[in-house]
C-alpha cells in the first residue's frame, strides 16, 4: 500500500483495485459460483456464506497477490477470515419494496464495541466477476467517509422508506475488479434492474482471536485442503497445533502468514514494516 493510497483509504474508508483479477480468473471464480448455484437447485438471488466451503475454487482469492498485501498492511500478519460469501443477483422484472439496506459490517461488533468512533477490527475484499461499470447493476453502494461514524440517520423501521443518505455513491468496476473496504463503512447493495447478472465474491478479513462466523469445519476433511497452501489455511482457521494459543499470536513462527513475509524482508521484528 503506498502512501497515497492509505492516505485515501484512512480518508474515505475504501480503495477499488482496478485489473485485480485476469479474465482466466474472473472465469474460473465466476464459474464456480454459478455452478454452486446450480447444485442448489437455485435459479434466482443467491446469497452463501463460507464461500471457500461452498466453492473451493476459490481459495486462490483469500491471498490474491494483487491484494492481499493491502489486507497485512492494515491488520497484520494474525489474521483470519471470519465471514465470506459468494453472491448471484440476476435482473429484478418488478419493482422491489422499500428496504433499508444500509449497514456496517460486524454484526454485535456494533453494539458491543463502546468507543466512538468504533475501531476497525476487519477489512474485507469485495471481487466483482461481472460487469457493473455501469449504476443500476446491483452495484455496492457506499457513504464515504463514514467509517468514522457509528450511528447513520434512518427511517424507525427498515420497510419505511427513506432516501440514501446525503453523498452516497454507486461504485462502478468491470469484472476483475476488486474494491477493499474498512468494515465501519456505511453500504448497502444497490437493486438489480439490469440485464447484467451480478456475481461477487467477498471475503472478511480480521484477527485471530475474533470467532469467525464461516463454518470451515468439514474442509480440512476434504481432498481440496491438501491443495491449499500455509497461508490459505490459516485465513481458513486451520494454523497452529490445536492448543487454541495460536490464533493470540503469542508465538510468530508458527503463523505461516508471518513466516512468509519473514522471508520476503517485510518484517521489522513482530510488526510488519508498511503498518505505521
Amino acid at each position: 500500500m503506498t502512501e497515497d493510497e492509505r492516505d485515501q483509504f484512512e480518508r474515505d474508508g475504501y480503495l477499488v483495485v482496478r485489473s485485480v483479477l485476469t479474465d482466466d480468473e474472473v472465469a474460473v471464480a465466476r464459474a464456480a459460483i454459478l455452478r454452486f448455484r446450480e447444485r442448489r437447485g437455485a435459479a434466482g438471488a443467491l446469497h452463501q456464506l463460507s464461500a471457500v466451503t461452498a466453492c473451493p475454487e476459490l481459495a486462490f482469492l483469500l491471498d490474491h497477490p494483487r491484494v492481499f498485501g493491502y489486507v497485512w498492511s492494515l491488520l497484520g500478519w494474525n489474521i483470519h477470515v471470519y465471514h465470506s460469501h459468494v453472491d448471484v443477483h440476476p435482473q429484478l422484472t418488478r419493482r422491489q419494496p422499500d428496504w433499508w439496506h444500509w449497514h456496517q459490517d460486524g454484526g454485535r461488533q456494533n453494539r458491543e464495541l463502546e468507543t466512538d468512533p468504533r475501531p476497525r477490527m476487519s477489512v474485507k475484499l469485495a471481487y466483482w466477476l461481472s460487469d457493473v461499470s455501469e449504476p443500476g447493476r446491483g452495484n455496492f453502494t457506499v457513504l464515504p467517509g463514514s467509517h468514522r461514524i457509528n450511528w447513520l440517520p434512518g427511517p424507525p423501521r427498515r420497510d419505511v422508506a427513506w432516501p440514501a443518505p446525503q453523498g452516497a455513491v454507486q461504485i462502478t468496476a468491470n469484472a476483475g475488479d476488486v474494491v477493499v473496504f474498512d468494515r465501519r463503512l456505511w453500504h448497502a447493495r444497490s437493486d438489480n434492474y439490469s440485464p447484467v447478472t451480478r456475481v461477487g465474491a467477498f471475503f472478511g478479513y480480521t484477527y485471530r482471536w475474533v470467532a469467525g462466523r464461516d463454518d470451515v469445519g468439514g474442509l480440512p476433511r476434504r481432498p481440496e485442503w491438501a491443495t491449499f497452501s500455509p497461508v490459505q489455511r490459516q485465513l481458513l482457521g486451520g494454523a497452529g497445533n490445536g492448543d487454541g494459543d495460536h490464533a493470540w499470536g503469542h508465538e510468530p513462527s508458527t503463523t505461516p502468514l508471518y513466516g512468509e513475509l519473514a522471508n520476503r524482508g517485510l518484517l521489522d521484528g513482530a510488526i510488519p514494516a508498511l503498518i505505521r
